[in-house]
């Protein structure tokens, strides 16, 4: 028991206090934990290292980098990854239009991986004797540090305290406030992972099969009452404009649209899925910006894909995430599917247009050079240009003809037996 009287149990580790470690720091409760227990407890040499996926603004940086300092970091180092996380990543969530279970866009998850690539050369740099990040042992973050830091630094010690002294959040708060920690605790009640590709929200809400988040809880709030067009452009799959207005880097288009879509309280859904490690997990998740995308992206291919290009994509998109979800960004086979999809966007070019209401929204349509729809070859339902009558007469005859000899031969059959 230390000070704060909070029953601490002390991980096994051969480290010697002055150890250089690397923490991946958000300024929230685990990893302020993490500074306070690895400096006082330990005495180790904390080297403190933000990964900005999106989710924070140069404000808030600021503050961070403050917060680690005042609870005794050696260094702390901030790093810009918001367009890194949308080239190695993002993009190929949008171009397989990827929502896991058919309902979640892979916020955290891709965000964690982007993060501990990072990580992972910050140790590097630094030479550091050990890496820690401050996941518990219930979700699948634990997964995704442990499993790109083993394949990039390898030899590399990984110390997880929250994971390893089984810390309930109110555990960690008691003893922060016992060395004289002064932060926001009443925020974080709740675990909000905010990122380019949208915010996770955990709380007691979520901890059990049946409840929903307050309203207070949700990052965003609804200030929108109206309805509000949207016109999202395309270039080979790539979001190129908003609104008629272009962006340097497709991450700031992502940024426009969600601060566009946002307000109207668009996005929010409470995901139940399959955790890596076999259990059922569920999270709330605010993200507008990614499912409007999504959605148009995917509106934009059904215009202008063939079947069996839409087919496969499907297929390989849907192993894609979920192997992303489950950490393994570094397999190979990933890097061939990323492949195809970027071959599969050449004609993914286009307008959508939105229309944009309180807590929900549609796809109004689409223009394409690409359209596949195109009234030059005819109008489903009504008249062809392409084709006649009796051409589909016998392609259908064609169509069905082994079809139509099975159920001979079988009725044959039968009616010998019979």
């Amino acid at each position: 028991m230390d000070n704060t009287g909070i029953q601490l149990q002390k991980q096994e580790t051969d480290l010697a206090p002055g150890t250089k470690v690397v923490l991946g720091f958000s300024g929230g409760l685990d990893t302020s934990f993490c500074v306070k227990y690895l400096t006082e407890e330990k005495g180790y040499e904390v080297h403190s290292v933000v990964v900005n996926t999106g989710g924070f603004s140069a404000e808030e940086l600021a503050q961070v980098e403050a917060h680690a300092y005042k609870l005794g970091v050696k260094s702390h180092t901030t790093v810009d990854a918001v367009k890194s996380y949308y080239d190695r990543i993002i993009r190929f969530l949008i171009y397989g239009n990827v929502l896991k279970n058919n309902t979640y866009p892979l916020s955290v998850s891709a965000e964690r991986l982007s993060q501990a690539i990072f990580i992972a050369e910050h140790v590097k740099k630094l030479d550091a004797s050990a890496v820690v990040h401050g996941s518990t042992g219930a979700g699948n973050d634990q997964v995704r540090f442990d499993m790109v830091f083993n394949i990039m630094i390898p030899g590399v010690e990984i110390i997880t305290p929250i994971r390893d002294m089984k810390l309930s959040r109110e555990a960690e708060i008691e003893y922060l406030k016992g060395k004289g920690v002064e932060m926001n605790f009443e925020k974080s009640m709740y675990s909000i992972n905010k990122g380019l590709w949208g915010t996770s929200v955990g709380g007691k809400e979520t901890l059990n099969s049946k409840g929903m988040l307050p309203e207070s809880a949700w990052p965003t709030q609804v200030t929108e009452t109206g309805t509000r067009t949207l016109q999202i452009g395309f270039e080979k799959g790539e979001i190129s404009s908003v609104d008629g207005e272009r962006f340097a880097h497709p991450s700031e288009a992502i940024q426009k649209i969600q601060q566009i879509a946002g307000p109207f309280g668009l996005g929010r859904d409470i995901h139940i899925g399959d955790t890596i490690i076999g259990i059922k997990g569920r999270v709330g998740f605010e993200a507008a910006g990614p499912m409007v995308i999504l959605k148009a992206h995917h509106a934009l291919e059904k215009h202008v894909l063939t079947k069996w290009q839409l087919n496969w994509k499907d297929q390989l998109a849907l192993f894609y995430g979920n192997w992303l979800h489950e950490g393994q960004i570094m397999d190979p086979v990933m890097r061939d599917i990323e492949a195809f999809l970027v071959n599969s966007q050449e004609n993914v070019s286009g307008k959508v247009f939105i229309e944009l209401l309180p807590y929900r929204f549609q796809v109004i349509g689409i223009e394409s050079p690409f359209d596949l729809m195109s009234s030059k070859f005819g109008k489903y339902g009504e008249m062809n240009n392409g084709w006649t009558g009796e051409d589909v007469r016998g392609f259908t005859k064609i169509f069905g003809n082994q079809t139509m000899i099975y159920h001979q031969v079988k009725e044959s059959v039968d009616g010998k037996q019979d």
